[in-house]
């Protein structure tokens, strides 16, 4: 309804203006917003405000010639003038009650935009190095990165999903080293204390446990440790990534594509694009290091992409893995980071621009840490010491739906606390266990008609006048905002708005369904009732899937 009404609006607006000899050209976009109070109504413009500075005229003298206009329209039952200019619109119920109609003749297309226009997009996240298992900050990432791909495809994108292995650099032989330590600490052969500086927990003794079983005790043999660290680097790096592809299916993420790091370096890519930066004049050697310059392009300072070793940086490579992205013809690339590379972003936003690369052809969305609780009492995580909570762990306690919905609950960038006891409760204070439950109810009312023999009518012979009750009208007010809530959540890249969305209709629909009888003896009103109840059980079903998120038949 919300275009429905720009349009008007904007037909009112253009009269006006003619009225009084102002040419169109130079006339404001009609902007309308929800108001957060239902006493302004439906809908509200500043519209009057905006064209002061165009009409020479006190806004609220151009607002009463809007009002004026829109007097006689079918589809506005009010139209007021509020504050300075305000011009606020209440919709009639028998315009809502077609807007249902509307809706549900759209089916499972209710909602698709054409905001994207097919423009291919990738989003890359998680892209954890496989050097140990995805804890919980991951999996936050993973839920952030995954939604948002399946918002942009509702919102008309071409999307693909990207994990970026970074199975090049010293890490690595790290990890080959750990592993090598942890199998001849089985044998017997200790060296003294376990490095600080190699990788910790638990995981690495249990996969050198498995790899003593599979393959003897003779890995490390005369020809030295050197010889044999290549093998434990990819033992390690494959075992891990195996693990994190598996975790990752657990809690419904499947990419469309895996790229390596090392690939890159593999293929000359990384030295092509080192090239390519010489020649446009944004290299420079210092300190027998290869610097780029990106304090020109907006960095706080300049950043080494060879080091005087020779070793090429972790920057290096990035350079050319999204250099790479765009000749893939990606129109957009969002990377989906941890807050703590927030410092990242100018670099790399700097390095796209020397390539000549547009600057809204990149956004990064960070997301931060979460706070494990139980019981309100916070979980003690130390990384450091290889003690973290893993992704799977927590999938395994709460379930994916929970840990997904709990991981999506906030804007990416506001710190979230995670409950555990919560997230597994089974009543109403539990955010998912509510939403989740409103559609099971949808569905059982559903069925129960069925069973009843009472069929859901067509939509061209439902009376949906006989929908008239203020709750009625609320919610389809609220599934008409779907559409608007896809818009936002693809423009800003923010997926908890689906989340508020779907909670908030759950909220509505639980507070109808308590007071009303949806199924009754009057079956004309029982039809009516039936095809909003049908819609509401569609609109959260397509809002949980955004979420990636499971829409139970029962509960």
């Amino acid at each position: 309804m919300k275009e429905q009404l720009i349009n008007l609006l904007g037909d009112a607006v253009r009269t006006v203006a003619e009225s009084w000899g102002v040419p169109q050209d130079f006339l404001p976009e009609v902007v309308v917003e929800q108001p957060k109070e239902k006493k302004f109504g439906d809908f509200a413009s500043n519209i009057a405000m905006q064209m002061a500075s165009v009409l020479k005229r006190n806004p609220r003298d151009i607002a009463a010639a809007i009002q004026l206009q829109l007097a006689d329209t079918p589809d506005i039952e009010q139209a007021s003038i509020a504050g300075p200019g305000f011009i606020n619109v209440t919709l009639s119920k028998t315009c809502w009650q077609q807007c249902l109609a509307r809706m549900c003749m759209q089916g499972k297309h209710f909602g698709d935009l054409e905001m994207g226009a097919g423009r291919r997009v990738m989003v890359e996240f998680v892209s954890a190095n496989p050097t140990g298992p995805l804890h919980i900050g991951h999996g936050r990432g993973a839920a952030v990165g995954d939604s948002l791909a399946r918002i942009l495809r509702k919102a008309g994108y071409t999307t693909i999903s990207e994990y970026y292995i970074n199975d090049a650099g010293n890490q690595m032989e790290t990890l080959g080293r750990s592993l090598q330590w942890r199998y001849l600490e089985l044998l017997g052969r200790s060296r003294g204390e376990y490095p600080e500086s190699y990788y910790q927990g638990d995981y690495l003794t249990g996969m050198a446990r498995k790899l003593r079983g599979e393959q003897g005790d003779e890995l490390v043999g005369k020809e030295g440790e050197e010889t044999s660290l290549p093998f434990f680097i990819d033992y390690a790096s494959e075992a891990i990534l195996a693990g994190i592809r598996d975790d990752l299916i657990s809690f419904g993420i499947s990419f469309d594509n895996w790229t390596s790091e090392k690939q890159f370096f593999q293929d000359g890519k990384v030295d092509a694009v080192i090239e390519d930066l010489k020649t446009r004049g944004v290299l420079y050697e210092k300190d027998d290091a290869l610097w780029f310059a990106s304090s020109r392009l907006g960095d706080e300072k300049d950043r080494v992409v060879v080091r005087s070793n020779g070793v090429k940086t972790y920057f290096a490579s990035d350079i050319a893995y999204h250099q790479d992205k765009h000749e893939r013809g990606f129109d957009l690339m969002i990377d989906v980071w941890g807050a703590d590379h927030h410092g990242y972003v100018p670099r790399l936003t700097a390095a796209l621009d020397a390539l000549g690369i547009a600057e809204d052809a990149f956004r990064v969305v960070l997301v931060q840490l979460v706070n494990l609780m139980r019981s309100g009492q916070p979980v003690a995580m130390s990384t450091r010491a290889g003690q973290f909570v893993t992704l799977d762990e927590v999938v395994q306690e709460v379930g994916k739906d929970a840990a997904r919905f709990f991981f999506l609950l906030r804007r990416p960038d506001s710190h979230l606390d995670f409950d555990l006891e919560l997230a597994k409760a089974q009543n109403n204070e539990n955010p998912v266990y509510y939403v989740q439950y409103a559609h099971a109810r949808l569905c059982s009312i559903l069925r129960k008609a069925r069973e009843a023999g009472i069929n859901l009518p067509e939509v061209a012979t439902a009376d949906l006048s006989r929908l008239i009750l203020d709750e009625e009208m609320d919610l389809i007010k609220k599934l008409d905002s779907f559409p608007a809530v896809i818009e936002s959540a693809a423009r800003y890249l923010e997926p908890h708005r689906v989340t508020y969305f779907v909670s908030e209709l759950a909220a509505l629909f639980h507070s109808y369904y308590n007071k009303n009888r949806v199924i009754s003896d009057d079956r004309i009103l029982t039809g009516a009732r039936l095809l909003l109840v049908a819609e509401l059980q569609l609109v959260l079903q397509m809002g949980l899937g955004l979420l990636g998120i499971d829409a139970p038949t029962s509960m």
